[in-house]
C-alpha cells in the first residue's frame, strides 16, 4: 500500500511543478501588504474553526466579521497606492476577494443570530473564495 502511494506521489510531481495560475504583477509593496494580509487571514480561520469546535459559534462569528468580514474591507486606504493591493488585481481576482468578504459576514451573521445548523453550512463559504483565488492566482 506504502509504495502504491510513493508512485502515486511520484507521478503527481511532474504535475505539481507546472504552475498554471495567471501572475499577477504587483509592485512589491503591494505584494508584501498582500502575503501579510493573507497569512492573518489564515490566523483568523484557524480561530474560527478552533472557536466552532468548541461550541462558541457566536464568538467564531464575531472573528469572522471582525477579521475577514466586510468590516475588514478598506483597511489598506490608507496606505501609499504602490502597496495597495486591491487596486493591481485583475477585475476577477478582486471580486473572488469581495466575495470572500462578504461570504464571512453572512457566516457572522448566521452565528450572531444563534443559529448553529444555518451557520455550521455556511462555514465551507468562509474559505471557498480564498480557495479559488489561490487555484486561480499568483503573485510569484
Amino acid at each position: 500500500m506504502k509504495i502504491l502511494f510513493l508512485l502515486a506521489a511520484l507521478a503527481a510531481a511532474p504535475a505539481l511543478a507546472q504552475d498554471t495560475r495567471q501572475f499577477v504583477e504587483m509592485h512589491p509593496d503591494a505584494r508584501e501588504t498582500l502575503r501579510v494580509e493573507m497569512l492573518d487571514n489564515l490566523v483568523a480561520l484557524n480561530e474560527i474553526l478552533a472557536l466552532v469546535g468548541a461550541g462558541q459559534i457566536k464568538e467564531a462569528g464575531e472573528v469572522a466579521e471582525n477579521r475577514l468580514g466586510t468590516s475588514a474591507m478598506g483597511k489598506h486606504a490608507g496606505k501609499p497606492l504602490q502597496a495597495r493591493p486591491g487596486r493591481q488585481m485583475p477585475r476577477a481576482m478582486h471580486e473572488l476577494g469581495i466575495g470572500g468578504h462578504l461570504a464571512a459576514t453572512e457566516f457572522a451573521n448566521a452565528a450572531a443570530s444563534g443559529d448553529r445548523d444555518k451557520a455550521l453550512a455556511l462555514l465551507p463559504g468562509l474559505v471557498g473564495s480564498c480557495v479559488a483565488c489561490h487555484l486561480s492566482y499568483r503573485t510569484r
